[in-house]
C-alpha cells in the first residue's frame, strides 16, 4: 500500500509522529510476526521545500510530483487549534494549494483520510460535499458553519464514507492510521494496537465539553445555562424559549445550526456529563443520581450512558476522571 502523507507547514507535531510512527510498527510487526502484509510504502510530501512544525523542528519531505500514484494521501493536523487562528490559516496560500492538489489527487484514483482539523483542509477542497465526516469535537460549531454540505458527526472518532476517512482530534491521528493498517490486514492492526498499548475507541463523546461547543453562539450559550440550572427537571422546549425570549422555531434551528443536534439531544449531553461527574466523585447509587439530572429511574439513565458513552455503570465508575469529562468550573459552581 502506497501512502503520502502531506504535511502543510506548522503541521502538528503529535499527529504526523503517531501516523509515520503506527505505520512504521506495523511494517516491523509485519516481519516479525510472519505475517503476509505487503509493506506500508510511506513517504512524507509537502508543497514547500522546507517545513516546519507546529513547535518549530523541521520535516524532511518530498516535492510533490505529477506522476504519484497512491493508495492514499493522509492529511495530518496542522497544529492551529481555535477558531479564529485557524479560519486565518485555511486562508493561507500553501492550504489553498494543497486543496486543489487533493482534488487532482482525488482524481487520479486516490482515496484520501485525515485527521482532527485536517478534514478542514480536505473540507476546502470540496470532495467531502454530500459525505459523512468527523473532526475535533470542539470544532463542530465552525465546521458546519463553514462546510454545510458536509454531514458533520464529531461525537465519532472515526468516520469512513466513500473514498474518504476522517478521524477526531489530536490522538485520532493513531485511530486514523490502525484504521489504514485494518484495511490490509486486521491481525496486524491488533498486534500493532497492542505494541502501542492503544485502545478501542469509538466515540469522542465522553472528552466533550458541552459547554464549550455552546460558547459558540450567544443564544445557545444562553440556552446552556438555562438547561444546566434545570437538570433535575423534565425538559420543556416551550418553557426554554419563553425563558429566552425567543420562539420555539428559532432556538431549535440555532442550536442544530450550531451543535448539530436538537435541544433535547443537547440536554441530554448536559445530563450525560452530569452523571458522569456525580458516579466517579460521589457514592450515590444510580436511582439517586438519575433524580439529579431529570429522569425517574435508574434504567432510563443507564440505557442513556451506554448510548452516549458505550459503557456500562460499573465500567464508568472504575475508569479514572478524564480532564475532559468533567463539568467546567462554572459547573461546579452551580
Amino acid at each position: 500500500m502506497k501512502l503520502l502523507v502531506l504535511a502543510l507547514d506548522g503541521v502538528f507535531d503529535t499527529g504526523l509522529a503517531a501516523v509515520l510512527d503506527t505505520l512504521g510498527t506495523a511494517n516491523e510487526l509485519a516481519a516479525l510476526q510472519q505475517l503476509d502484509v505487503p509493506p506500508f510504502d510511506v513517504q512524507v510530501i509537502g508543497l514547500r521545500r522546507r517545513v516546519h512544525t507546529a513547535l518549530g523542528f523541521g520535516v524532511p519531505v518530498q516535492p510533490l510530483r505529477g506522476d504519484e500514484q497512491p493508495d492514499w494521501i493522509v492529511v495530518p493536523a496542522i497544529g492551529t487549534k481555535m477558531p479564529e487562528a485557524l479560519c486565518a490559516a485555511l486562508d493561507r496560500r500553501d492550504v489553498q494549494q494543497a486543496a486543489a492538489w487533493l482534488r487532482d489527487g482525488h482524481a487520479g484514483g486516490a482515496r484520501i483520510a485525515s485527521a482532527c482539523i485536517g478534514s478542514f483542509v480536505l473540507a476546502e477542497s470540496g470532495l467531502l460535499a454530500g459525505q459523512d465526516a468527523t473532526t475535533s469535537w470542539w470544532l463542530g460549531p465552525l465546521f458546519r458553519q463553514r462546510y454545510p454540505e458536509v454531514r458533520l458527526d464529531e461525537s465519532r472518532m472515526l468516520v469512513p464514507s466513500g473514498s474518504f476517512v476522517t478521524s477526531g482530534a489530536a490522538l485520532g491521528h493513531m485511530d486514523l492510521a490502525l484504521w489504514l493498517v485494518r484495511q490490509a490486514s486486521p491481525e496486524l492492526a491488533a498486534v500493532t494496537a497492542k505494541y502501542l498499548i492503544v485502545d478501542h475507541r469509538a466515540s469522542q463523546a465522553p472528552y466533550v465539553i458541552p459547554d464549550h461547543l455552546a460558547h459558540a453562539d450567544p443564544l445557545v450559550g444562553r440556552f446552556e445555562r438555562w438547561a444546566r440550572a434545570r437538570l433535575h427537571e423534565g425538559f420543556s422546549l416551550d418553557d426554554a424559549a419563553a425563558a429566552l425570549a425567543t420562539s420555539k422555531r428559532t432556538l431549535q434551528r440555532r442550536i442544530e445550526a450550531v451543535l448539530g443536534k436538537s435541544p433535547l439531544s443537547y440536554v441530554q449531553d448536559l445530563r450525560v456529563e452530569r452523571a458522569l461527574h456525580l458516579l466517579r466523585t460521589t457514592r450515590d447509587d444510580i436511582e439517586r443520581i438519575a433524580t439529579q439530572v431529570g429522569y425517574a429511574d435508574g434504567v432510563t439513565l443507564r440505557a442513556l450512558l451506554r448510548r452516549k458513552l458505550g459503557r456500562g455503570v460499573r465500567e464508568l465508575r472504575s475508569v479514572p476522571v478524564q480532564e475532559s469529562a468533567s463539568p467546567s468550573p462554572a459547573a461546579r459552581r452551580r
